[in-house]
């Protein structure tokens, strides 16, 4: 059974007053809350066990060697990865996607070559490809999401074309909560031999994931909104493509030997790992996958897409509150705007003196904004920890913002 007050007990913040009123966190789409765990395995690794990783032969850098090497296994786990070694540590998903840029797509691609790119993702997922598009005359082609906010796998399959050479989709709409069917892009793409590239940061957060089923080439996750800290993060990279890519930064451990006339580089993964790594952050990062899987994917999936439901049902009866995406499978992620003037700004404030933390602005996402013709919105986004009472308290401080600006 899942009991989501012992959930919340591992969780300090939560605890907390914000106004004078219990927080309710419902911002978990830009960043979540860490557990008592993760927090503590920070505390432990700077208090007694830090040092650099992998050069020392000293107890303290074998301890946080073996402690950081440890989350490779622990991700590739979480993701459904047969083979550890196709994870990539990082800081996140941005830099995840700009190596990829940078490193596999810069130099393979050329003036006219095409990359299809859903009008919901990321700036993450977009700025990397505007970068080859302004230095190298690369093509971008958007595929849009339909009224309810779907995205329809055969329209991105249309959108191939023989010059096509890359697809990069987000998984699940950190806006709209869309969940996007992948795997079905994945398996045309690969009998076109055009790659994916799957923005993961929302739907690992959200459901379970197994990447090699979905059989992307790429497939990147950010640590802090899987209840990780900030500056942690991994990208899978298939085998196949490892073996095309150049290193994105130089330094560190991504060499084996460097003399005045050459340099020799170390294997995947370290070969795309330069420089001293987010040592603790990745270990919090692995602590935070243990306590996920630890309560179950799956559970923490039913939780969510209960909220998910139990929210749609109250914000329906609020006629004024216009909720932008209606997919019925979403995921416990609201966007929305109130009738009249009132601006997702002046709407968060309000609902912060209630004790209610959500997002106001573009969500990095300024093409899906044009796409629903509005220039910022509210998001509501829930994790793991929430609960229904706490949808009913967003729906009864919005109705004191709708009172305020009628």
């Amino acid at each position: 059974m899942y009991d989501v007050d012992a959930i919340r007990a591992d969780f300090p913040i939560l605890g907390r007053e914000v106004n004078g009123k219990p927080l309710v966190y419902l911002d978990n789409g830009a960043s979540a809350q860490k557990p008592r765990a993760v927090i503590d395995a920070i505390s432990t690794a700077y208090s007694h066990e830090y040092a650099n990783v992998h050069r020392g032969l000293h107890t303290l850098s074998n301890i946080a060697t073996e402690k950081y090497e440890g989350v490779r296994g622990i991700i590739a786990r979480f993701l459904g990865v047969s083979d550890e070694d196709q994870i990539i540590l990082n800081s996140g998903t941005t830099e995840g996607i700009n190596m990829v840029a940078y490193g596999w797509a810069m130099p393979r691609f050329e003036a006219g070559d095409e990359i299809i790119l859903s009008v919901m993702e990321h700036h993450a997922n977009i700025v990397p490809w505007h970068f080859l598009r302004e230095r190298q005359g690369v093509v971008l082609k958007w595929v849009d999401v339909d009224s309810t906010g779907a995205l329809d796998p055969q329209a991105v399959i249309e959108a191939i074309t023989p010059k096509t050479k890359l697809i990069a989709v987000t998984h699940l709409s950190n806006v709209l909560g869309t969940r996007v069917d992948v795997k079905t892009i994945c398996a045309a793409a690969r009998a076109h031999g055009v790659a994916v590239l799957v923005d993961g940061s929302q739907a690992a957060v959200h459901m379970p994931v197994n990447v090699d089923d979905i059989g992307a080439d790429f497939y990147a996750i950010t640590g802090h909104k899987l209840y990780g800290p900030s500056g942690s993060g991994a990208i899978y990279v298939h085998k196949d493509r490892l073996a095309e890519m150049r290193p994105f930064m130089g330094g560190g451990d991504m060499i084996r030997e460097v003399s005045k006339e050459a340099v020799t580089y170390n294997d995947p993964p370290m070969k795309f790992e330069a420089g001293t790594p987010g040592i603790v952050q990745t270990i919090g990062l692995g602590v935070a996958l243990e306590y996920m899987m630890g309560v179950g994917m799956q559970a923490i999936a039913a939780h969510e897409d209960d909220l998910s439901a139990y929210a749609q049902s109250k914000l329906a009866g609020l006629n004024w509150l216009n909720v932008q995406g209606t997919t019925p499978d979403k995921a416990a992620i609201f966007s929305f705007t109130l009738d009249g003037a009132a601006h997702a700004h002046d709407i968060s404030t309000i609902l912060d003196k209630k004790g209610v933390a959500v997002r106001a602005g573009h969500h990095c996402a300024g093409p899906l904004m044009d796409h629903l013709g509005v220039t910022a919105t509210c998001r509501a986004s829930f994790g793991m920890y929430n609960t229904r009472a706490e949808v009913d308290i967003l729906v009864e401080a919005l109705e004191l913002a709708h009172e305020l600006f009628a």
